[in-house]
């Protein structure tokens, strides 16, 4: 697997920015000073007059961007993930979300893959904060080519969205092309004996954890569940009850993301085990994103060693 294409996800969202630029001129861009890291430079090089540097003032650009929107524009505002959803909570509750304008954050370097930067930048905590406000979308694409097109989705939507990239190159599995729809799960690979449902760069680690159980006589369901919220709650269903176990994958916290998301969907409709895989209520550390990735347990291998227990259970 060592010559798979790879790309940050946050690429994929500076790529779909350019082609909305183009097709669409209501975008506008704001960023926090970070246009190189966000990848919105990219925008801000084609469509110089629509893209905004707002500083080191992320709750002052999210302001701004619900200005944009009560005005007819369809503005992205981005800045880093920690400081997006954290630092800019309530502008976004009480400017963005309560009147529900057609505000789109583009938050780059979610989760712990941001490595060097330390638990002061890795961000496990957003999708918990973003699925709290009312109406908000949440989404965190799997790779590139994913994240380009639920940014053009996201522009198609009328409302608050909320899109979490990340700063290291994952592996592309989607098709050049590939239409991204919003609270849709994608089955990757078909199996009865457990379902692992993931998003992020920890779809493409439940997708070898999947073939490496295969190999064991294990037959797992992945799933991709981009959309946090709003959740495929047929898919999750359907996982449920053909399968009997889950696993739920993240690079953020089991507090408040996907794994309580789907969780709390099974409590009232189909209870079953699940087993969740993410950040256990810590914070991050400082290291290269591949050893601060393994030492938290999201890789692969720790995915295949779970499941077989998990399924012994």
């Amino acid at each position: 697997m060592a010559d798979v294409k790879k790309m940050a996800t946050r690429e994929g969202y500076g790529r779909g920015l350019v082609a909305l630029g183009a097709a669409h001129e209501d975008v506008v861009v704001l960023d926090a000073d970070l246009a190189g890291s966000t990848k919105t430079g990219m925008f801000a090089k084609a469509y110089p007059d629509r893209h905004f540097n707002c500083g080191i003032a992320e709750a002052d650009m999210m302001c701004v961007a619900a200005g944009f929107a009560a005005n007819g524009f369809v503005p992205f505002a981005s800045s880093f993930a920690m400081f997006a959803a954290g630092r800019a909570f309530e502008q976004i509750r009480n400017s963005i979300g309560y009147p529900h304008l057609n505000v789109k954050i583009g938050a780059t370097h979610g989760g712990l893959s941001v490595g060097e930067d330390g638990a002061s930048h890795q961000c496990c905590e957003d999708f918990a904060l973003m699925r709290s406000i009312p109406g908000m979308v949440v989404i965190c694409p799997a790779d590139g080519v994913e994240a380009e097109a639920a940014t053009k989705a996201a522009y198609e939507y009328q409302g608050p969205v909320y899109l979490r990239m990340g700063r290291l190159a994952v592996p592309v599995f989607h098709e050049d092309g590939f239409k991204f729809k919003i609270g849709k799960g994608e089955i990757m690979r078909e199996g009865t004996d457990i379902a692992i449902i993931a998003n992020g760069l920890m779809t493409y680690e439940a997708i070898k954890a999947g073939e490496a159980l295969e190999a064991m006589g294990i037959h797992a369901r992945i799933v991709n569940m981009s959309t946090i919220k709003p959740l495929d709650e047929e898919l999750v269903l359907k996982c449920a009850k053909e399968c009997g176990k889950i696993i739920t994958c993240e690079e953020h916290s089991i507090i408040g993301g996907l794994g309580e998301a789907v969780c709390s969907y099974l409590a009232e409709t189909c209870p079953v085990p699940v087993k969740r895989i993410g950040v256990n209520d810590k914070f991050g550390c400082s290291g290269t994103a591949a050893e601060v990735l393994k030492a938290y347990g999201l890789s692969a291998e720790h995915i295949v060693e779970v499941t077989k227990v998990f399924l012994n259970r």
